[in-house]
């Protein structure tokens, strides 16, 4: 198997956005390039076009590859529920919810054997391999059941590339530190140094790479600068607090409700491309302040973040904001949110069955949940109760539990009417009281300009057309490559993927 292996060391060194790159590199010189990452945790997913579950940032990576996303390019999804426990996903589907501690003493075997069947089931159907690890591959107390890092270099026999996030400091330390830890047979197997995030002029940075490969006789292949406005999906929340509000005349304040356990938070993303749009993170009263809108993202735990927004007073300072014919959007778990009651039937959002919560009562719905997970891909348009003149057709994906019941006097008050036939959402109070299961419904460039407009309509400032997102995704894919192969040796990374057997075996 001919292949490449992303390792950082640390988490959000930017090992996803250099793989992504990778793939679409690859991509470009012909070869059938497929993503990997053996394990992902993160609430951030994708649903494939068979409606199956895997990391978000692995589908991305399918997209840059141009290929399409399968379950055997992330074969293990782990999506926190608590601090405590984490929903197992395999394959595509949810098997079981477990404390780390279970986790690693009850699932680990089939972990390694579903790993195995994924890299060669992989290896039949595609000619590359960029797999990415997850965290630091040097943590100790881990290592001796790890499912991601090292041992599925050594699975797949593929060389590792060790990136460090020159931005948060200590890069020197984080690349030798990680080095010594591992062993003799892991160190050899590190065959190149990725610098990522850097700022300013690279010309005083030559002499730490100089000392970088005298120390550690590993060649630094490149340093990367620090890039915004990529657009390219981040594979967890950490990525939220790097966001950097824009200011400016007229702006449109957006505060984004933040719930200690969201998911799928590049629902949000486009926002941040609108250049007349302020989004803010909020977790506390305040922080709240007097937005344009608000929105309510998505949650792996329905029931426990609301919760958590009553504690935090947001619950009643949303009701007061409606009340004053504020513009709210719930998004999956903001949806459910919005209704009157959430009925935890088969405990699969508290772990308590029959365990219920009385919703912010802004629409009448109610909202039970049930054991099965509906994932799918979706299509629809505006339903007619809307009566706004768009006629563009909206695709998304559901990721959810629960199912919410309107009244039946509210069947008018529909969002969507989705291809399959069925209805989804609610729109009501004139625009300005939103919900919908669809995710990413504002990546569909009509419905958030028609959206934005009202907004601004309100505020009393000029409409505008909304910025094109879906056709600046594949070409910054393509910017992403260009911009990392400026950077890097290009030539003596390719070497390093198609000698690695050829040394391998001289050896």
């Amino acid at each position: 198997m001919k292949g490449i292996m992303i390792q950082g060391t640390s988490s959000d060194a930017g090992k996803s956005l250099i793989a992504t790159a990778l793939c679409r590199a690859f991509s470009n010189e012909g070869f059938r390039t497929a993503p990997f990452k053996s394990q992902n945790m993160s609430n951030n997913s994708y649903v494939t076009k068979d409606g199956n579950e895997i990391g978000r940032a692995q589908g991305i990576q399918a997209e840059a590859a141009r290929t399409e996303a399968a379950v055997w390019m992330n074969p293990i999804l782990l999506k926190p529920q608590s601090a405590q426990n984490a929903e197992v996903i395999l394959l595509g589907k949810a098997v079981n919810s477990l404390s780390g501690r279970s986790y690693r003493e009850s699932f680990y075997e089939k972990g390694l054997e579903t790993i195995k069947e994924a890299l060669s089931l992989l290896a039949d159907q595609y000619e590359l391999l960029v797999i990415e690890g997850a965290g630091s591959p040097v943590e100790i107390n881990l290592k001796d059941k790890e499912l991601v890092n090292m041992k599925v270099a050594e699975m797949a026999d593929v060389p590792v590339i060790l990136v460090a996030d020159i931005d948060r400091g200590g890069v020197f330390a984080s690349i030798v530190g990680t080095l010594e830890l591992f062993t003799k047979q892991e160190r050899q197997r590190v065959a190149g140094i990725i610098i990522n995030k850097f700022r300013g002029d690279i010309t005083l940075f030559e002499d730490g790479i100089s000392w970088i490969e005298e120390k550690t006789g590993v060649p630094v292949l490149g340093v990367l600068p620090y890039l915004e406005d990529h657009m390219i999906d981040a594979e967890d929340s950490l990525s939220i607090q790097n966001a950097v509000p824009r200011a400016g005349e007229g702006i449109l304040d957006i505060a984004v409700l933040r719930p200690p356990f969201i998911s799928n938070f590049s629902d949000i993303d486009p926002f941040y491309y609108e250049d007349d749009v302020n989004i803010r993170w909020v977790r506390h009263l305040s922080e709240a302040g007097s937005p344009d809108a608000v929105i309510i993202p998505g949650t792996k735990s329905t029931i426990r973040d609301l919760r958590y927004f009553k504690e935090k007073g947001l619950a009643d300072w949303i009701v007061r904001y409606a009340a004053a014919g504020g513009s709210i959007a719930g998004i999956c778990g903001g949806y459910q949110m919005l209704g009157r009651r959430l009925i935890d039937m088969a405990g699969s959002d508290t772990g308590n069955p029959y365990e219920k919560e009385k919703g912010l009562n802004l629409i009448p719905a109610d909202t039970i949940f049930h054991k099965r997970k509906k994932t799918v891909q979706v299509k629809g348009s505006l339903h007619s109760s809307t009566n706004l003149p768009i006629k563009e057709i909206l695709d998304g994906y559901e990721i959810h539990l629960g199912e919410t019941v309107l009244e039946n006097d509210f069947d008018g008050n529909r969002l969507l009417l989705l291809q399959n036939g069925e209805e989804d959402g609610y729109y009501g109070n004139d625009g300005r009281l939103v919900g919908t299961y669809m995710h990413h419904i504002f990546h569909n460039d009509e419905w958030r300009g028609a959206w934005l407009n009202s907004l601004r309509k309100q505020k009393g400032i000029p409409s505008k057309e909304p910025v094109r997102i879906k056709a600046l995704k594949d070409r910054k894919y393509s910017e992403l490559a260009e911009n990392m192969m400026q950077h890097l040796d290009w030539e003596k990374l390719k070497e390093i993927v198609f000698s690695w057997r050829k040394q391998n075996e001289m050896a």
